[in-house]
Formats: structure tokens, C-alpha cells, sequence
């Protein structure tokens, strides 16, 4: 029975995801209405879902701590509450400065609370079958574009964006706290006692500190391995619809790039989860990383609509495949006792890239009037990240607190 209960905890992790970052990156579909109905830029809006990002980087960090010490649980309530609370106070804004602060601070902090430590905790309660369960998890956020962004449309078709917004924040209230009460420690975590995030708990002979794995080789390549991989397929996501647009799609057309590729990321999550279990998560890993690097070089050349489909299927495929792997590798190096602090930390490095591609990408087109040279430093970026998880150390025996190459 408890064995079965890890996806109860895969299920509970799927939906907090899936509202969290469908909440998160519904501010596309408010883009529009907010600025009619306010008169703030469009740009000044944008800056919120940034300071996301940037907020979701350090949560993911913080909540994963937390979690280590004192169980997903209390993290899943307080990422609720959050998230309800941002969601609630910036329908109430009065002032651009305001609700940049509190979309973009609640929100990603809220995010943080779901992503990283979500996963770290469904990866600690299996032991086979592990990749798929951190990949059904992270299967959850892909399916953000096609719940909350389509629910946040049909209210404003009827209501203006602060009552819209209202009532995606007293959702997220009713769904997630009940949610979060479900969530809980795998039993040999929970019989282990009190502290899991080692310190001045940890105990010799039972893995490293947490300050040992942050310092250590396998986290610094884990870390520079997201990161780059962040950094190079941010833009090249963002901006797909302008793109397109440019390159002479419809507006419709060019949203359907898109879409397609966040259903294709889908399908990535599954297949790269399962070849993980079946074949080790680093080479599925490199295999990913460089067919995502290939993906986006071959946006260049893409002309029609076919062109553009068949290239966002596979970039969708690639890039949702890889995401949840970092995951499983922390999970591998480190163990269950510090995954939550260890993984957010990870997390917190790669949301440094997500933050960056997307404005760097806005920076090049509005320079040079072209999108070409996002593609190619994208490219040459996530080569580089194929190049970095070439130097993956083997997995480690945790002995006696120290990390050490197998």
C-alpha cells in the first residue's frame, strides 16, 4: 500500500504543477486586457513574469530546503497559500509597480514551492520506475498551456481581467490546500526521524551535508548543465510566435507552433522518462541536450507552416524530455535525505537562464531587426550544454558524508 502511495504523491505533485505554472504563464493571456484596461505598457507588464522567474529561482531553492527539513507537506500549504494570496492582491492593483511586485514575487515563489520540491519528493518514494514518476510530475507543468490559459480565456470573455484573476486565485485556494494535505514523506524518510537536510543532524556514513553537495563536482556540472540548457531554449520558446510571424505565418498559425510545441514537450517527458529508467539518465540526457541544440538550428531555415511544425515537434519533444533528468541525476548523486535543497539549487541557477533567453532574444531582434542571431547563440549555447554533461562524474557511493567517484 505504501509502495502504491508514491503516486498519489506523483498525482498531488502533476496538479500543483500544472496550476502553479499554468497561473504563472497565464499573463500571456492577460497581456492584452490588463494593458487596455490600466494603460500600463506592455513591456512593464512582461517585467512581472521576470521578477517570476526570478522569485521561482530562489523558492525553489528555499521550499527545497524546507521540505528537506520539515516534509513536502507544509511546503505544498504554504505554495497554496501563495499562490491564491499573488493572485488575489494583483487582481487588486492600482499601480504597475504593485503589480509587478506581487504577481511576479508571490507567483514565483509560490512556482518555486511546486517545482523543485514536487519532484524531489516523488523521486524519493520509488526506487524503479523513478524517472518516469519525476517526469509525470513535470508532465504536469506542461499541461499549464492547456488547462489554466483556456479556463483564464473563457472568464474574461465574460468578465473583466481583475475579476478573472480574482477567480483563478480563489481556485487555486479551493484545489491546492486540500491537495497539499495529501503530501507526505516516503516511510523510510518518515522513520528516519526528524531532520532529513543533514547539517548539524546528519549523521557520518549517511551522506553528505548539504554544504558538502553544493560544493561538490557533481553539483557544479548538474547546476552549469541546467543552466545552459535554460539559457539556450528560453529564447527560442518565447519568442517562437514572433518568429513565425515574422517568417510570414498568421497569428493563428504561429500559435499553433507554439502549442504544438508544448504538447510535443509532453510526449518528450514520457518517452526520455522512460528511456531514463531503461537506460541511465545521462546518456538520455546528452541525447537530449543535442537534439534540443539541433532543434533550435534548424528554426533557421524553416519557412512554412510544415517547416515550422515539424521543427517545434521535435525542439517540444527535446526540450520536455530533458527537463525532468536533472531531477533524476540529482536524486542519483545525492540521494532522498537532501534532494529538496540540492535540486533547488540547482533550480535556482537554471531560472537564471530562463530569465535571461527571453530578454536577450527581445534585445538581438530589436538590434539587428532579425531573430537569426538568437537561433545561432542558442545553438552554440546548447552545444555547449551537451559539451558539459559530457563531464557528468560517475555516480557517486555515499560514504561516510563525502561524495566519492565510484
Amino acid at each position: 500500500m505504501e509502495r502504491h502511495y508514491g503516486w498519489v504523491i506523483v498525482a498531488v505533485g502533476a496538479l500543483m504543477g500544472c496550476i502553479g505554472m499554468g497561473s504563472m504563464f497565464s499573463l500571456a493571456v492577460f497581456l492584452d486586457p490588463i494593458a487596455n484596461g490600466t494603460g500600463w505598457s506592455r513591456t512593464g507588464i512582461s517585467a512581472a513574469m521576470t521578477i517570476a522567474f526570478l522569485a521561482m529561482g530562489g523558492g525553489a531553492f528555499f521550499w527545497g530546503w524546507v521540505s528537506d527539513r520539515h516534509g513536502p507537506r507544509i511546503v505544498g500549504i504554504a505554495g497554496g497559500i501563495l499562490l491564491g494570496t499573488g493572485l488575489v492582491l494583483a487582481s487588486q492593483a492600482r499601480s504597475l509597480l504593485a503589480f509587478q511586485l506581487v504577481y511576479g514575487l508571490f507567483l514565483g515563489a509560490a512556482v518555486g514551492a511546486f517545482f523543485a520540491p514536487m519532484m524531489a519528493t516523488a523521486s524519493a518514494w520509488f526506487d524503479r520506475q523513478r524517472a518516469l514518476a519525476v517526469s509525470l510530475v513535470s508532465a504536469g507543468l506542461g499541461m499549464a498551456p492547456v488547462t489554466v490559459a483556456p479556463f483564464a480565456q473563457w472568464l474574461l470573455s465574460g468578465h473583466d481581467w481583475r475579476t478573472a484573476q480574482l477567480v483563478i486565485g480563489l481556485v487555486a485556494w479551493a484545489v491546492l490546500l486540500p491537495a497539499a494535505l495529501l503530501l507526505r514523506r516516503p516511510p523510510a524518510l518518515t522513520l528516519a526521524g526528524g531532520s532529513m537536510a543533514g547539517g548539524a543532524g546528519a549523521v557520518a556514513g549517511e551522506g553528505p551535508t548539504p554544504r558538502q553537495a553544493l560544493g561538490s563536482r557533481q553539483f557544479l556540472v548538474l547546476a552549469a548543465t541546467f543552466f545552459a540548457c535554460c539559457l539556450a531554449h528560453a529564447g527560442p520558446i518565447f519568442h517562437v510566435v514572433s518568429y513565425a510571424m515574422v517568417c510570414g505565418l498568421s497569428a493563428m498559425a504561429a500559435v499553433s507552433v507554439y502549442s504544438l510545441q508544448g504538447l510535443a514537450g509532453l510526449g518528450g517527458r514520457l518517452l526520455l522518462g522512460v528511456l531514463a529508467d531503461r537506460h541511465g539518465a545521462k546518456p538520455v540526457l546528452i541525447g537530449g541536450l543535442l537534439l534540443q541544440a539541433l532543434a533550435i538550428g534548424a528554426f533557421l531555415p524553416a519557412r512554412g507552416l510544415g517547416e515550422f511544425y515539424a521543427v517545434a515537434a521535435v525542439f517540444g519533444l527535446a526540450y520536455g524530455g530533458v527537463m525532468p533528468l536533472y531531477a533524476v541525476l540529482a536524486r542519483d548523486y545525492f540521494g532522498p535525505r537532501i534532494m529538496g535543497t540540492v535540486f533547488g539549487a540547482a533550480t535556482m541557477v537554471s531560472c537564471l537562464g530562463m530569465a535571461t533567453g527571453p530578454a536577450v532574444g527581445g534585445w538581438i531582434f530589436d538590434r539587428f531587426g532579425s531573430y537569426a542571431g538568437m537561433h545561432l547563440s542558442s545553438l552554440a549555447i546548447g552545444l555547449g550544454a551537451v559539451a558539459i554533461a559530457f563531464t557528468f562524474p560517475p555516480l557517486p557511493r555515499l560514504r561516510a558524508g563525502r561524495l566519492e567517484p565510484a
